[in-house]
């Protein structure tokens, strides 16, 4: 979703800093004209390091930042250690809440900008094994809403996505057989899978076409499985 999201603001003229891990999977991105750091999303310095850079390439401000970093952990309490919940939490809930103190930080400097957070379905609907992964998304989800209210006088807008299954890298090993990604499709009133571009295209638009009264909101893109009963 990253990098679809990236390719369609750089289509557009906008400026594109990424921070990764590895670095060899943004290289196409990287050819189309965005800015790579290398780092941790976790660690301070290297989301500091992406800003300034994002800062540099955007004339002094960052308009808009995305967090995707994320993992998927299905497994009952019982059979997970504290030690892999609490790195469900790390990645997915702790690397959220440092990109919002510190690209708050940038904005509120520069007179505002927007921040969109990736949460899950597993946020707001009790799904079967999911209790680690809930805990983080639906902090996430928390998380927003008082950002959202924080900073809803300072010019920073804070939303967050909430998508169903979706076929991307890190739902492979869900959706690694025919069988599996159609029993898992049954489970959605539209009876289909999320696609990346559908996602991209909602962070796209809350990076840049939503109005600005548009903060502490979560978009639910889980095919109506949150929601409603098919």
């Amino acid at each position: 979703m990253a990098i679809v999201t990236a390719k369609r603001l750089l289509s557009e003229g906008n400026s594109v800093t990424i921070l990764a891990r590895d670095i060899s999977r943004v290289q196409e991105i990287a050819s189309m004209g965005a800015s790579v750091v290398q780092g941790d999303a976790l660690d301070q310095e290297s989301v500091l390091s992406a800003l300034d850079e994002a800062s540099t390439n955007g004339d002094g401000q960052v308009s808009g930042v995305a967090h995707f970093v994320g993992s998927i952990v299905i497994r009952p309490p019982h059979a997970l250690k504290i030690d892999a919940f609490e790195e469900v939490i790390r990645t997915n809930l702790t690397s959220a809440f440092l990109t919002l103190s510190l690209a708050g930080k940038n904005m509120l400097k520069s007179g505002g900008g927007r921040m969109v957070f990736t949460s899950s379905v597993a946020g707001s609907l009790g799904l079967v094994n999911h209790e680690a992964i809930s805990a983080a998304k639906g902090g996430i989800e928390s998380m927003v809403r008082s950002a959202a209210a924080t900073y809803a006088k300072r010019g920073i807008r804070v939303n967050a996505v909430a998508p169903g299954l979706t076929d991307t890298r890190l739902a492979s090993t869900i959706l690694r057989s025919d069988a599996m990604r159609e029993a898992s499709a049954q489970k959605i009133p539209l009876n289909r899978i999320n696609e990346a571009e559908e996602i991209a295209s909602s962070i796209h638009w809350l990076l840049t076409g939503a109005p600005d009264n548009f903060t502490g909101q979560v978009m639910h893109l889980d095919g109506g499985m949150s929601q409603v009963l098919a």
